[in-house]
């Protein structure tokens, strides 16, 4: 009788322990999110409001900051519109054509997320660099382009390029070219059949693509720091201007930089979150 009972009551409890392991995982998931995502951000408020508000506004509106988040938000919007239109055009020209490379070119649009930042800009000094391929001309001609803005532009340039391309080319492809065709067919031009039939059909997925690509660029240090020289009051983007302040001993000055920096991720996530939601609907 009790070995009966012990085989009836065990598929019970087989059957009751699964319905723990998604509270298990949900708890995981909690505790994990408060201590290695909110736990930080968290500290860099506290640590920034330290010695109070007037501390922190005034380490916010000192020149050096204030120039690192105009130089950001100048880069941003130079690196975010060019990717934007290299990003449909790369991703149209993939999903609506078949050509001769075009493996070759989806392999290059994914080369930036399998190099190091530091690589790049380190690639970027051999070639535009005053001792680089490229070096003797420019100096020949007075342009200068690394530990200057340019080179900024240029390696920000690199390291985002693949976020709007990537977010569009499945999109694109598993929509198919029908609807093209059949605008096509109907007599429309390029440009019209781009602005009334694709365009519609990704805009979501180009704005979050966008958002991506704006997000990397604010954010980036690895390939700037190598190229900018990093020139207090000049070059240095928020990124390079939290680690200076930090090395200055200056821990308000950095975490309350830190603090902006961290405002927009958290106003990028809130929107990114936003598309996710529309894209799925």
């Amino acid at each position: 009788m009790a070995a009966d009972a012990a085989f009836h009551a065990a598929p019970a409890a087989v059957g009751r322990s699964p319905s723990r392991l998604p509270l298990i995982l949900i708890l995981l998931g909690t505790v994990l999110t408060l201590l290695f995502i909110v736990a930080p951000v968290i500290v860099i408020f506290v640590q920034a409001l330290s010695k109070g508000w007037s501390m922190y506004a005034a380490s916010i509106l000192q020149p050096d900051t204030l120039h690192a988040v105009l130089l950001t938000i100048v880069v941003t919007l130079a690196v975010v519109p060019i990717n934007l239109v290299f990003g449909v055009a790369a991703a149209w020209l993939i999903a609506k054509f078949d050509f001769p490379g075009k493996k070759l070119l989806l392999t290059l649009i994914e080369i930036p997320f399998s190099i190091s930042p530091i690589v790049a800009g380190v690639t970027y000094i051999l070639l535009y660099g005053g001792q680089g391929l490229l070096g003797d001309f420019l100096v020949e001609h007075d342009i200068q382009i690394m530990f200057a803005l340019p080179a900024i532009i240029l390696v920000t340039l690199f390291v985002t390029s693949p976020f709007v391309a990537r977010e569009l080319i499945p999109l694109m492809q598993a929509q198919g070219s029908e609807q093209e065709e059949a605008a096509t067919t109907l007599g429309a031009a390029g440009w019209q059949i781009f602005w009334r039939v694709t365009l519609p059909n990704i805009r979501w997925a180009l704005l979050y693509g966008t958002i991506l690509c704006a997000a990397r660029a604010i954010g980036e240090f690895g390939a700037v720091s190598v190229v900018s020289g990093n020139v207090r009051g000049e070059t240095n983007t928020l990124p390079l201007q939290i680690e200076l302040l930090y090395h200055d001993y200056n821990a308000v000055g950095a975490f309350a930089a830190a603090s902006t920096l961290t405002v927009l991720a958290l106003l990028t996530l809130v929107v990114k979150a936003w598309l996710e939601r529309r894209i799925r609907h």
